[in-house]
């Protein structure tokens, strides 16, 4: 479990790939000054486990079915990446509950610059569009946001747009981000369990009418 609290910008120092996974080393001092074998640590969203370490960096195993649905797939050696060790049990949540368990990506469609701040607009799936409220929480590359602007149900092409101040600029991925780059997108774990309530609810209220 994770805050969306980035603790620091980590680099994919080598990827060795094969027909149906990936292992990452991940440069990421921080994250492995208290690491142990079998560690969850969040990479730009994405739950890994530590399967090896060394002072600054710790290695990963990334199956099929991650790469398929992150950002992962197309990352490439000295890729930077948003790094956050696991919450602390009786530390402070931060943000909000990440789990690491994306539900795919997003493409970054504009990007709106203020005097203090940088809004950023991301294109959302009709599937996940339900599970995205303004001024609810989503995860993008595994740093915890507030939504600030939603488009309007009638729209055929759903997008959510968040505003960032400096220190997320500075201190992630998302200050570097371009238009028409891939992101890691997590929905809130409360909004997905009242998803799967009402449509258990739904199909119990068409069986019994049956």
């Amino acid at each position: 479990m994770f805050t969306g609290i980035i603790e620091e910008l980590g680099r994919v120092e080598r990827i060795d790939r094969s027909p149906d996974a990936a292992r990452f080393t991940i440069h990421a001092p921080l994250a492995v000054a208290d690491a142990r074998h079998g560690d969850s640590i969040s990479v730009s969203g994405v739950c890994l486990t530590v399967v090896d370490r060394t002072d600054e960096t710790f290695t990963a195993d990334v199956m099929a079915e991650t790469l398929r649905m992150s950002t992962l797939s197309a990352a490439v050696e000295g890729s930077p990446v948003n790094v956050e060790r696991a919450a602390l049990v009786g530390g402070r949540l931060g943000g909000h509950i990440v789990q690491g368990h994306i539900d795919g990506t997003s493409i970054l469609l504009t990007v709106v610059p203020g005097d203090a701040w940088r809004v950023l607009r991301f294109s959302l799936s009709r599937e996940l569009a339900p599970l995205v409220t303004s001024k609810g929480s989503i995860a993008v590359d595994g740093v915890s946001l507030t939504v600030s602007n939603i488009s309007p149900a009638s729209e055929v092409d759903q997008w959510f747009e968040v505003s960032l101040i400096p220190e997320t600029l500075a201190a992630t991925t998302l200050g570097a981000r371009t238009v028409g780059e891939h992101v890691n997108i997590e929905t809130d774990i409360l909004a997905r369990h009242v998803e799967r309530m009402l449509a258990l609810a739904a199909a119990e209220s068409t069986r019994s009418a049956a």
